[in-house]
């Protein structure tokens, strides 16, 4: 395939999913490794399989069912990737932001982000929930955008701003519910390596100083596609491990995925109370 992809080619996919779903939905949703559970709590759903939509990159990574889930949670019309494509299964950036270019031409006005991280910062423990504040870019930093090649301006500007990446209102509606449901609330900073080997513990000091709080394999090209696009980003990281930042405790996939069983019920209450309050 091209090295990205044309304006008709986000429509052929967008006309796919409107053909199987009922009302055009306003709230994306975006379910990292182990946290799919969450759209369990999706009413009236339609069920596509990624592999029956034209151009959809299919997850090959245990723990992302690879399904999009459309229907109503909150009353809100919401439409849910159980699962996503990362860069290191070997799809382009191109590929890796198509889904957020694809809910941009079906209407979507919102993205919530999740996903699985290990906790950079030693207050953290596995089974918390951090609110993203910001990112560090540092598969971009190095060249790998998923805005790279010719500009669509129909879907946004060549230069979009990141200043307020993560939509400074959501946030603070998440903090508020996070508290009246009486769930720990991190925050903090997120960095998005490729991938998909785990930090070894140089690594892990390394992004500490910098200012990471939980570091993952994702997320980061999808929230800048959606700005590009003019979406409000809400993103949470599940922290799944802590970091082996003295060498001595090693990670797994396997934990993470375990770790999922505690954050998704936390999950669900704070996206939950967040798209009651929007509606209000």
């Amino acid at each position: 395939m091209s090295d990205y992809f044309s304006l008709s080619q986000f429509d052929e996919t967008a006309h796919a999913v409107k053909a199987r779903i009922g009302q055009p939905p306003a709230f994306g949703l975006i379910l990292g490794s182990g946290l799919g559970g969450l759209a369990d709590a999706v009413e009236r759903a339609v069920h596509i399989p990624y592999p029956e939509l034209p151009h959809w990159p299919t997850s090959t990574v245990q723990g992302h069912s690879g399904q999009l889930v459309a229907g109503q949670l909150e009353g809100q019309p919401v439409l849910v990737m159980q699962g996503r494509a990362h860069y290191y299964e070997g799809y382009s950036m191109a590929q890796v932001g198509l889904p957020l270019r694809v809910m941009q031409r079906l209407g979507v006005h919102t993205v919530i982000i999740t996903n699985a991280a290990g906790g950079v910062n030693p207050e953290f423990s596995p089974g918390d929930v951090m609110l993203i504040t910001d990112h560090l870019n540092l598969i971009g930093m190095s060249g790998l955008s998923p805005l790279r090649g010719p500009n669509i301006d129909e879907l946004g500007p060549r230069f979009p701003d990141m200043m307020h990446a993560y939509n400074p209102e959501l946030r603070a509606a998440a903090v508020r519910v996070a508290q009246q449901a009486g769930v720990r609330l991190q925050q903090g900073v997120y960095a998005g390596l490729a991938g998909p080997n785990f930090e070894t513990p140089a690594d892990l000091r390394f992004l500490r100083v910098v200012g990471a709080d939980a570091v993952g394999m994702s997320t980061v090209p999808e929230v800048i596609v959606a700005r590009q696009g003019g979406m409000r980003v809400l993103g949470f990281s599940g922290i799944s491990n802590k970091a082996n930042l003295d060498g001595n405790t090693p990670t797994t996939h396997a934990e993470v995925l375990q770790a999922g069983a505690l954050i998704v019920p936390k999950l669900e209450k704070i996206v939950r109370g967040v798209l009651a309050e929007v509606k209000r």
